[in-house]
């Protein structure tokens, strides 16, 4: 398990605690965190679990594929930190990880 902190777009910050084995994605919609609006379920088609990764994680997280990559390209106001939270498996590595919440209600 792994205590995540969710940033929303307002500035709002949630620390919940995620089982190893679900998405980031998925522990946002279980915790009812604001703005990961996730339209296509977690199976990477439709950008609105777009989130930005805080810098000090990037080196921890695992490497995008082509298809979260071409994805990405979709989501409103990519940067060099942005992920989709679908894509991003909890483990207990991921213990501390903070999620800053993309704007996704477009």
């Amino acid at each position: 398990m792994a205590r995540i902190t969710y940033i929303t777009p307002d500035g709002t910050r949630h620390e919940v605690d995620v089982e190893n084995g679900y998405s980031v994605m998925e522990g946002a919609i279980n915790n009812n965190i604001d703005g990961i609006v996730a339209e296509c379920g977690g199976a990477c088609a439709c950008a609105t679990c777009h989130s930005y990764i805080d810098e000090a994680w990037l080196g921890k997280m695992p490497d995008m594929d082509d298809m979260e990559d071409s994805m990405l390209d979709a989501a409103f106001e990519r940067r060099d930190n942005s992920r989709l939270t679908c894509q991003l498996e909890v483990s207990d590595e991921f213990d501390g990880l903070v999620v800053h919440v993309a704007e996704n209600d477009y």
